[in-house]
């Protein structure tokens, strides 16, 4: 499918929050062709890279692009950039949702990558610091300005926050990557328990703040972040989190190992306490003051500018076009009910597009985009959310079935968004250097697996899913309530491709939750029975819970032992024979299973 043009006249161009240098992509150009040519250090050229956001993968020639999108803010044209870049420069014409709101393009070349960054600079996002021991994507909450419940709207200070970290000498090449996510009330739907720095809105006396917190992660040493300060006035947390990136920064004990690295190891082995007093030793330097030796001050209006949304919500079609949603539609009243919430805004709703695995075509970013412009307006913004699906603000409750209608035929209108089904996964072994098993196409069975096992109990749809192909975790299967870390077994006919399993952990904020990491148990599933295995668990729950307990709380009422015992059975693996063979080989794969890890990039 070919980009349609779009009249330059009726976009509104999206303020970049992380400003465009052409004659950076030109340098980048250049030292590719160096590399290409074998005049470049292999070494040196793959920490460059990786700042400027690309990627190794396993398949020898070819990179992984991750596109930087600070709170997963996406515009129509912007979306049908992605879908170009998809189009013309990778094998398989398609862009992923990551849990962390950007989107990877797989499979790409890596003497396209350049053009691709001067295409994603004309339409306000790019590539750098997206990889490397940087400051990563800012992630945060999809309702950010539109939630009924936010304290205030964090999106202005996400942007200064982005704007200000961006290229700043400090954070080129710290010990390692450095994660951080911004939440507009205790609900805390961008997770900053487990980021290196996060920030929840809060007021006080009438003034603005955050709640900061520090040293949070996952991967195989899982930690929820440690409360720094209650709360930082806005006019501070700039100067905060550069005292932090500074502390970490010269943290030289921490390059040692590049495995123990991240900031939670630090703030682990000091004490949040002692922590703090090293930040505010920090902030005493001069690096913190003005040439009046005052404190320095920062333009908050000026970094954190952002286009406002609603001004620019001018629908293609006309509102009064919009047919009524007939009553006898199941399909669009389960979506609705699913998929759909309103904003605090009176009369506007928000609709999430749940994505098979964060995956969409280069067909379906181009389509979306126009939707979107028909039914919302040029100036609208979709964004991705960490459970790796779209969601699409500001849509007139009147166009909303006119919405439906519209992206029925893209195969984008599945419900069930957020529930059970809606599995979320990493790459894996599809593309990863680091993956063990098939992670994302184990993903793709589930969700068809479950929908089709039809399960209607209220408290079963909430149970999440997560999985990821390695214990680096960018699947997040420590958060889930069902989580599962790729993983082998092996017995006297060979390898089996498998998980270890993860239960009772928790992504959402809430009087019966708390985000948190599940429990690791003992036992090890073969993949090819996970989906029996969570079959039994709902079995099992549906059966033995109490009335209106949720899943977590039945976890913690039956014990880790209870899901030992449960799920020893399926452990079992029969000798290798012409019957038995499945479970041998991995998902999507017709050959015998085998662990093949190369070298990452995550610790480089």
């Amino acid at each position: 499918m070919v980009n349609t043009p779009v009249d330059n006249q009726k976009i509104k161009r999206v303020i970049p929050m992380i400003p465009h240098l052409p004659e950076e992509v030109d340098h980048f150009e250049k030292e590719t062709q160096r590399f290409l040519d074998g005049q470049a250090d292999a070494t040196a050229f793959r920490g460059f890279r990786l700042r400027q956001g690309v990627y190794g993968q396993r398949q020898p020639g070819f990179q992984m692009m991750r596109i930087k999108i600070p709170l997963g803010r996406l515009s129509p044209d912007m979306l049908d950039t992605i879908g170009t870049i998809a189009e013309r420069f990778t094998e398989t014409a398609r862009g992923h949702v990551t849990t962390r709101e950007c989107v990877q393009l797989h499979f790409m070349k890596l003497e396209h990558a350049a053009e691709a960054m001067r295409m994603l600079g004309e339409v306000g996002i790019g590539s750098r610091e997206a990889c490397g021991n940087t400051v990563r994507n800012a992630t945060g909450c999809a309702l950010e300005g539109v939630c009924p419940t936010e304290a205030f709207d964090v999106s202005p200070y996400a942007a200064a926050f982005v704007r200000f970290m961006v290229r700043h000498p400090v954070t080129q090449n710290m010990p390692r990557k450095f994660k951080s996510a911004f939440s507009g009330c205790e609900s805390d739907c961008a997770m900053t328990p487990m980021h290196d720095i996060g920030f929840v809105a809060r007021m006080r006396d009438g003034k603005k703040g955050f709640k900061l917190v520090v040293g949070g992660g996952l991967s195989v040493f899982p930690r929820m972040a440690s409360t720094l300060y209650e709360f930082c006035p806005v006019e501070d947390f700039i100067r905060v989190s550069e005292a932090i990136v500074r502390v970490y920064n010269v943290s030289d004990e921490l390059r040692k190992n590049r495995m123990k690295a991240r900031i939670k190891v630090l703030v682990e082995r000091v004490g949040i306490d002692e922590f703090r007093r090293m930040i505010e030793k920090e902030l005493e330097g001069d690096w913190a003051k003005g040439p009046d030796g005052k404190l320095k001050q920062f333009d908050l209006e000026e970094l954190g500018e952002l286009d406002n949304e609603e001004e620019f919500i001018e629908p293609g079609v006309p509102v009064a076009a919009a047919k009524p949603a007939p009553k006898n539609d199941p399909a669009f009243n389960e979506w609705k009910m699913t998929n759909v919430m309103p904003q605090k805004q009176k009369g506007y709703v928000l609709a999430t597009i749940k994505l098979k695995v964060g995956n969409l075509t280069s067909e379906q970013f181009h389509a979306l985009a126009k939707v979107v412009r028909d039914y919302v307006g040029t100036g609208a913004i979709v964004r991705t959310t960490f459970r790796q699906n779209l969601v699409i603000r500001w849509v007139r409750e009147e166009q909303l079935y006119n919405l439906y209608q519209a992206l029925k035929p893209l195969e984008l209108v599945e419900s069930g968004a957020n529930e059970i089904n809606d599995v979320t996964s990493c790459p894996g072994t599809e593309s990863c250097s680091l993956g063990i098993t098939a992670s994302t196409m184990m993903g793709a069975y589930l969700t068809d697996y479950l929908k089709n096992l039809r399960l209607t109990d209220p408290l079963v749809r909430q149970v999440r899913i997560n999985i990821s192909g390695c214990p680096d975790g960018c699947g997040q299967h420590h958060l889930g309530n069902l989580g599962f870390q790729g993983a082998a077994m092996k017995n006297e006919s060979g390898q089996i491709p498998s998980y270890e399993v993860y239960v009772g952990g928790s992504q959402v904020n809430t009087a019966t939750n708390q985000i948190r990491v599940g429990h690791r148990l003992k036992q090890k599933v073969p993949s090819k029975r996970v989906p029996e295995a969570i079959k039994t668990t709902m079995e099992h729950y549906m059966a033995e819970r109490k009335q209106d307990e949720v899943f977590n709380d039945w976890v913690d009422r039956v014990g880790k032992d209870y899901f030992e015992t449960l799920f020893a059975p399926l452990a079992e693996v029969p000798k290798l024979s012409r019957q038995t063979i499945d479970f041998y080989m991995d998902y999507g794969r017709s050959v015998l299973y085998k662990v093949q890890r190369g070298e990452g990039e995550c610790a480089i």
